[in-house]
């Protein structure tokens, strides 16, 4: 059974930032890619980015381009999210995922993935 762990979430002032980490437990680490989703309350949970493996790739959604960044670390099984100039609606639990092995199709889909994390909680205050 593969296990993610997130870290980094917590509370900032618009304008700030925060480097989201997602550990897995799963040995052939580069062999997977990896997305970083997010929900806010009432709302569906949606793309945020990917990267593809084994250091790839990456995608972002239009709203966090320029700001977010996501990495990997294939040597320690973790991915990274560095957030900058965070805004209010970036408030959300962000989830990290992980898709089957060799997989090349579409990461913007939860579908495609088939290990998340337990999530981590994001605030903005304006």
């Amino acid at each position: 059974q593969v296990q993610l762990v997130e870290s980094g979430g917590g509370s900032v002032q618009a304008g700030g930032s925060l480097r989201l980490s997602c550990a897995a437990s799963r040995r052939t680490f580069s062999s997977y890619a990896m997305g970083w989703f997010r929900q806010a309350p009432g709302k569906e949970r949606e793309f945020v980015a990917a990267v593809r493996w084994p250091a790839g790739s990456t995608y972002y959604t239009d709203s966090v381009k320029g700001r977010f960044t996501i990495s990997r670390d294939n040597a320690k099984n973790t991915v990274y999210l560095q957030m900058n100039s965070l805004r209010p609606e970036d408030t959300a639990v962000y989830y990290c995922a992980q898709t089957p092995p060799y997989y090349s199709g579409s990461l913007y889909q939860r579908s495609n993935y088939d290990y998340w994390g337990q999530g981590t909680q994001v605030t903005v205050s304006s």
